[in-house]
């Protein structure tokens, strides 16, 4: 197993404080993309400065208040992201926030460096695109936070994948590296959740590869909150282990503005496409309440 320490970051080495995460484009070694995962306890808060990132905040587990401009947003948020989607805040560059939880919860803070500016909103659940992909056993949901929704964004994308035990997602592998018609230079971020077993802690696995002019190799067994980067090659697929659902927030962000996702399939692998018309959706989908 390839843990590439440049493109693999394992659960709690990129947090401080009440982060458990904090991976910025410096810290990632390129340009646009970034997240934070913010734990509060009850009654906690965090104030935070968005600088030149526009960023969401996005609970994963519990609810909060979000204070900015001299609003108050208050976020029901959810069970775990298992259960069902979340309303959300966007916050453009230049704010100071305050993220406060009375229940206690974590939340994700996808970042993205912006060129413009956008006014503060929030979103409800009944803003959230779901869709089911693939069939059979590349069954996987797509919840698009701040992509193929009508979200207005600088260069923020945001989606959550998941993909119940024993299904591939992120497949066939695919690539987003350079701008055409067809394709956007984007960088991505991968943020992992897996379920738990009876006995013990689930796992999952992530495959990165490039080419002989771009190299870029990873193969990474993935645990809860894990972070694999994606700055440029082929990517995917995310294997679910049996019997463990898995769950992955995507952040990407790159030069071009005009705020899409085009991706490429690596055209070894295109053909898996075609055998999904003969399939069914897994039942299991979507996860909901």
């Amino acid at each position: 197993m390839n843990t590439n320490p440049d493109i693999y970051i394992p659960a709690g080495e990129s947090g401080h404080d009440q982060f458990e995460a904090d991976v910025t484009p410096e810290r990632a070694g390129w340009a646009w993309s970034g997240i934070k995962i913010l734990k509060l306890d009850a009654g906690g808060s965090q104030e935070l400065q968005t600088e030149g990132d526009e960023v969401l905040v996005l609970p994963l587990e519990g609810g909060c208040t979000v204070e900015v401009d001299g609003q108050s947003f208050e976020l029901a948020g959810r069970e775990s992201v298992f259960k069902g989607v979340s309303d959300y805040v966007y916050v453009p560059r230049n704010k100071s926030l305050v993220v406060t939880s009375e229940q206690g919860g974590r939340f994700a803070i996808p970042t993205a460096r912006a060129t413009q500016d956008l006014p503060v909103a929030h979103y409800g659940k009944d803003q959230v695109r779901t869709d089911l992909r693939g069939a059979g056993d590349c069954s996987r949901q797509v919840n698009n936070y701040a992509l193929n929704n009508g979200v207005p964004t600088s260069h923020l994308l945001v989606c959550e994948v998941l993909t119940p035990g024993g299904n591939w997602s992120s497949y066939p592998a695919h690539k987003h590296e350079e701008f055409s018609e067809v394709e956007r230079e984007l960088e991505e971020v991968y943020y992992f959740e897996v379920t738990a077993g009876p006995d013990g802690p689930g796992f999952a696995l992530h495959r990165t590869y490039g080419t002989a002019e771009r190299p870029i190799d990873l193969l990474a067994e993935v645990h809860d909150r894990d972070i694999a980067l994606v700055p440029h090659g082929w990517h995917g697929p995310c294997v679910a282990a049996p019997g463990y659902d898995l769950y992955y927030l995507n952040v990407m962000a790159g030069p071009a503005e005009d705020q899409v996702w085009l991706a490429i399939d690596d055209p070894q692998h295109h053909w898996i496409r075609s055998t999904w018309d003969e399939q069914e959706i897994d039942p299991r989908l979507p996860f909901t309440n």
